[in-house]
């Protein structure tokens, strides 16, 4: 899927979960153009979440069944960003006690990106939230 714009989002991990579940209905209209119209990537640490979601049996595929789904449908692709930077960033991060949540939304401030996510307490503490 061709991207039309120069901006960068990034996926939460439910955002995810519900684009590989076909679960279209669930985003906003802002989120939906936000995925039609930017550079989509993920951390590392949706990976690591995905992973831990299939662990405890939340979710039905592992992380490479669902990241391959989404590269070809949208384009997806997983952030290199280094772990060190994300951890700096992240330990200033007050509002969470969800490691998941400090980690991916750091990485999003790292980069300077919009994090698309339905999560209320990252919607309050991270301005660059799109839903």
């Amino acid at each position: 899927m061709a991207r039309t714009g120069s901006s960068v989002v990034y996926l939460d991990t439910h955002i995810v979960v519900w684009l590989y579940a076909g679960l279209t209905e669930k985003l906003t209209e802002p989120a939906k153009s936000a995925i039609e119209t930017s550079q989509v990537l993920i951390s590392q640490m949706v990976r690591l979440e995905l992973q831990y979601l299939y662990e405890i049996e939340r979710i039905k595929a592992g992380p490479t069944t669902i990241l391959n789904s989404l590269a070809h449908a949208i384009d997806l692709k997983v952030s290199n960003c280094p772990l060190k930077k994300i951890i700096d960033i992240s330990l200033k991060t007050s509002w969470t006690r969800d490691v998941f949540d400090r980690l991916i939304t750091a990485e999003a401030i790292l980069e300077s990106a919009g994090l698309i996510t339905a999560d209320r307490t990252i919607r309050t503490h991270f301005k660059q939230a799109i839903w």
